[in-house]
């Protein structure tokens, strides 16, 4: 899951990522459980925006990422806003240290990185030892319809005034399976600067996740498309899923 290099250009290419629409939705989601939110944690919280923005509404933020290099850039961005955030670097599936959580949320598909069943597994059982009973788990992935639709076997290119990018998308073995080949030329003084990144992403149908969600100790399952909570935001076509669980008590 490491971005490495990538964190130089991180913001730059997710400047058009729906940042507002994540954050209206995970407060729409506290309004409607009726409960009360201080202490969260943003997982694979990446150059910190979203943890940033959470911390500026309020919450007590812990953001946790595998890249230093991102965390790096993340911790910036908060002392530039004026906001306390505690940055930890973990791997999700190594996921340790934090308890009492009231919520954990994890956006822009960083679940989809966790690829193993056994893995996604030890990643519910860990935030849901992080929650206090009854807090909630946010997250959303990839549906199995955008990656077979919009992505494998795809190319991407973009060309900006200091950066440009080729990104090839390649089917794996397994259904929902891709790898992404991206290579990056990034403007340094006088001379242009080639590096290269390799991502692997899975995705697999609701019920899977539903499934290890429930064995981990959530209930109270729900699940929406695309930012939306109305009931009926789900169908065939739907790009981005979401799930919302609530940690059972014992």
């Amino acid at each position: 899951m490491a971005y490495q290099d990538m964190a130089l250009l991180y913001d730059k290419l997710m400047a058009g990522a729906p940042y507002d629409q994540w954050i209206e939705f995970t407060h729409k989601v506290f309004e409607q459980s009726g409960k009360e939110f201080n202490a969260i944690a943003d997982l694979g919280c990446g150059t910190g925006e979203i943890t940033v923005k959470l911390a500026k509404a309020g919450y007590k933020m812990t953001g946790i990422d595998y890249s230093s290099e991102m965390l790096t850039y993340a911790e910036h961005k908060a002392s530039e806003a004026k906001v306390t955030v505690q940055w930890l670097q973990q791997d999700l599936r190594d996921l340790d240290g934090l308890t009492e959580l009231d919520a954990a949320v994890s956006y822009c598909d960083v679940i989809n990185y966790i690829t193993d069943e056994e893995e996604i597994s030890s990643v519910f059982n860990r935030v849901a030892a992080s929650l206090r009973e009854g807090g909630l788990f946010i997250f959303d992935i990839h549906s199995l319809y955008h990656v077979e639709h919009h992505f494998i076997n795809q190319t991407f290119a973009d060309v900006m005034e200091d950066t440009s990018y080729i990104w090839f998308c390649m089917e794996g073995e397994q259904p929902g399976e891709m790898f992404h080949d991206l290579t990056f030329f990034s403007l340094d003084g006088d001379k242009y600067e080639r590096f290269e990144e390799y991502h692997h992403q899975r995705t697999y149908s609701i019920k899977f996740y539903q499934r290890l969600l429930k064995d981990a100790g959530f209930n109270n399952l729900q699940v929406y498309g695309d930012f939306s909570l109305e009931r009926n935001s789900l169908n065939e076509k739907t790009e981005r899923i979401f799930f919302i669980a609530e940690k059972r008590s014992r």
